[in-house]
């Protein structure tokens, strides 16, 4: 039975992951734990696959390459003026420093 292809948009950090089912040959278990970007993703079969007839690996799709949480969405302290020491000192208007 022949592979079915679906009409995929890929955006710019597209990730793919190659999922195992069943046997495997060593080149896709060596590879299966690996986010790759969809772009440069390898064609399936694998090159070098032993059992390139039956191969039974299918990609896992991914919004995003990194696994891990995102610095982006960790909750971050507030910054408020003044709160830490803040050294600076109004001098009044901007411009020139008054001579002295």
């Amino acid at each position: 039975m022949a592979k079915r292809t679906y009409p995929l948009r890929i955006e710019p950090w597209s990730a793919v992951r190659i999922a195992t089912h069943g046997e495997t040959c060593a080149r896709a278990v060596a590879m299966r734990d690996k986010r790759l970007l969809a772009r440069d993703a390898p064609a399936l079969p694998l090159k070098g696959c032993t059992m390139s007839a039956t191969c039974q690996c299918t990609y896992r799709h991914y919004a995003d390459r990194r696994a891990g949480p995102r610095r982006a969405d960790a909750p971050t302290a507030t910054w408020t003026p003044g709160a830490a020491g803040e050294r600076r000192v109004s001098r009044g208007p901007r411009g020139r420093r008054s001579p002295e």
